[in-house]
């Protein structure tokens, strides 16, 4: 007689640190909430799920009702509940002694939540180094899920893959549970008869189980699948279809684990899922290796060749965008100044673990680095940290080195209410203006890059026509109307006061003296100064009288181009929002108003100058289609130079608004 497969579903839900609470709203009401009150009222079905720790605060916070019906299917030995990293960081891209915090701040919550200890987590993103075994170890974490992907690039076979593994890092051991690719494809979008005729078939050939773990999020937020989910019935008949047959039984990891043993030790190489693979890497890289994997599935091998064509690895996505590397070291660099203290407040380490989450820091399928919103809370927290740590633990008032590891020194120069990091890379501009008063870093812009999905834009929308619903890997949409003007990449970074002179950006600065916030070039002397909440960069020019000298700020202002930004001129009156576009033909100052943000920028020139904003976009893809989205008021001023021996000003000052 055929033996039972035993189904491990395991479901993760996260929202990103900083998302805006319509949007956990909306995820809880149309997801969390129809999927716990649908499992609750089938007892015997059991499952595993994991709740980031943030999101399990909010939701604790605000749907105590909706939360309790997972405690107690907890109790009842229905759900086990898997730990990670509290704020949901990349384990392998943070400091240990943070991994270790991390996951007991989030094995303690669930422990006293529910009275009972979590001995499984689960891998942000499924992102593999064996440098993470200590602290998981450590924790009292027994078993991690990860990728079958993993383990055919060590040569096994799918056949192989229906139990555990054992792997170890200096003698610390973990068990690992291969993830089935094949169920995460068919789990919402393949009709409920067909994934438990699958489960049959996986049975009849004696597979011991059949291992999914992946975003609950499917079920009920990604495009069309709320309706399919819930109101066409699929989980319910997904449920009763399982528990009817007598080829199928589920579990909770932790009974599974307890029930078997290993199936051998197991060395994974350092990998995620296949698309964060292709997604981490830039182009042209990312196009050669698409069209390599297209070809080896045109020609019938991909299966047999993929493992051996692996793409990247997460932590490039630290070398493809400067912006995530500069927020990665300003983190790391805040969490050793942290641990040096005798004691650290608890207060500045939730502050650190919520700088550490993962959303921000890369970007695939959704918006992740794309999204200003979650750039803006990791740098919230990293700017808060930093102030703090000042106040217990003060530092030189100017500092040059090379944080981010890139080969150019970077120069931070602060006061108690700002800090200004000038990197000294030809172009003399700065690339954090950091507001201790505001916790907001102006400099939190993003360029924009070439990315490979770029390349779908020329074919237009697509549809899906096949039984069940689409995958969001699958269909071409569009959020907003893309232009190919809207998708030519950037030559220079966006940053602050970048200098043109004639139309000709100016690369050519060199440090006037080491460790000093002064550039030349022939004909011009830049110089930085700050006092209080004001910077002042002031343009010493010589022999360029007639000439038009341009500084260009991409100043990341959280209104966007949203009703709540505005310009507002010396008279008060308001041209537009940073959304539109700004065109004084004279002027001397210009402020920039934001209702979310709570403060203003005013910007003072020494001699009027012709002022213009524009709204800086980039286009990137998510689970609704492409959309363009606005990183930056980018704000210029334009002099005629006034003679041949003079210096120009330009003073921005920040400040919270008016009570």
């Amino acid at each position: 007689m055929t033996q039972a497969v035993t189904l491990l579903l395991g479901v993760h839900a996260h929202q990103p640190v900083g998302n805006f609470p319509e949007v956990i709203e909306d995820a809880h009401l149309r997801c969390y909430k129809p999927f716990l009150e649908t499992l609750y009222a089938y007892p015997e079905f059991r499952f595993a799920a994991h709740f980031s720790g943030w999101l399990l605060d909010w939701l604790r916070e605000r749907y105590p009702a909706d939360m309790n019906l997972l405690a107690q299917m907890v109790k009842r030995g229905q759900v086990e509940l898997f730990s990670s990293g509290d704020t949901e960081p990349v384990l392998a891209a943070i400091p240990q002694r943070d991994r270790i915090g991390q996951l007991r701040t989030l094995n303690d919550k669930l422990a006293a939540w529910t009275d009972v200890q979590p001995h499984g987590a689960w891998l942000t993103e499924r992102v593999w180094e064996s440098s993470v075994v200590p602290a998981l170890a450590e924790t009292g974490i027994r078993y991690v899920t990860v990728d079958d992907y993993h383990f055919f690039c060590t040569g096994k076979s799918a056949d192989e893959l229906d139990g555990f593994f054992s792997t170890e890092e200096d003698g610390q051991r973990l068990d690992l549970f291969p993830i089935s690719e094949a169920l995460r494809y068919r789990l919402p979008f393949s009709p409920a008869h067909e994934v438990v005729g699958y489960l049959e078939n996986l049975a009849d050939q004696d597979h011991t189980a059949a291992i999914y773990f992946d975003d609950i999020e499917k079920f009920g937020i990604w495009p069309e699948t709320f309706d399919w989910v819930y109101n066409r019935g699929w989980l319910k008949a997904l449920i009763e279809g399982v528990l009817a047959s007598p080829k199928i039984r589920t579990a909770t990891y932790a009974d599974f684990h307890a029930r078997n043993t290993t199936r051998g030790i197991v060395y994974l190489p350092t990998t995620s899922y296949s698309e964060m693979n292709e997604w981490t890497l830039p182009m042209p890289a990312a196009g050669i290796y698409s069209n390599l994997l297209a070809s080896e599935k045109a020609a019938g091998r991909a299966d047999q060749h993929r493992p051996f064509l692996r793409g990247g690895i997460w932590r490039n996505f630290l070398t493809r965008y400067p912006e995530a590397n500069w927020m990665h070291k300003r983190m790391q660099s805040l969490s050793a100044r942290l641990a040096a203290l005798p004691a650290a407040p608890p207060a500045l380490t939730a502050d650190l673990y919520r700088a550490q989450a993962n959303d921000a820091y890369w970007h695939g399928l959704f918006g992740g680095l794309y999204l200003p919103h979650l750039r803006r809370a990791v740098w919230n927290n990293i700017v808060a940290l930093e102030a703090q740590l000042d106040a217990l633990q003060p530092r030189p008032a100017l500092v040059a080195v090379d944080l981010d590891f890139d080969g150019k020194t970077e120069i931070l120069a602060h006061t108690a209410q700002l800090q200004v990091a000038v990197r000294d890379d030809g172009l003399a501009a700065a690339h954090e203006l950091s507001s201790y008063t505001l916790t907001h870093n102006f400099g939190d812009t993003l360029r924009r890059y070439h990315e490979h999905y770029h390349d779908k834009i020329a074919s237009g929308p697509s549809e899906h026509n096949g039984a069940g619903i689409a995958s969001a890997h699958d269909i071409v949409r569009f959020k907003h109307p893309v232009a190919a003007a809207d998708i030519v990449p950037d030559t220079l970074p966006r940053v602050l006061w970048l200098d043109e002179l004639d139309g000709i950006a100016l690369t050519d600065y060199q440090p006037a003296a080491p460790a000093a916030l002064a550039f030349t070039r022939p004909g011009l002397v830049k110089t930085y100064a700050l006092e209080r909440s004001t910077a002042t960069v002031a343009w010493q020019c010589r022999g360029l009288a007639g000439h038009r000298l341009t500084t260009r700020l991409n100043l990341a202002m959280p209104s966007c181009d949203g009703f709540l930004g505005r310009y507002v001129l010396a008279d008060g009156s308001i041209p537009g929002g940073f959304g539109q576009p700004l065109d004084l033909a004279e002027a001397a100052a210009l402020t920039l108003e934001d209702g979310v943000l709570g403060g203003h920028v005013r910007l003072q020139s020494s001699i009027s100058a012709e002022i213009t904003g524009r709204p800086q976009q980039t286009v990137s893809q998510s689970e609704a289609g492409f959309e363009k989205i606005m990183q930056a008021a980018e704000v210029s001023f334009t002099w005629t130079v006034p003679a041949d021996d003079c210096t120009i000003r330009l003073q921005l000052t920040i400040a919270p608004s008016a009570p």
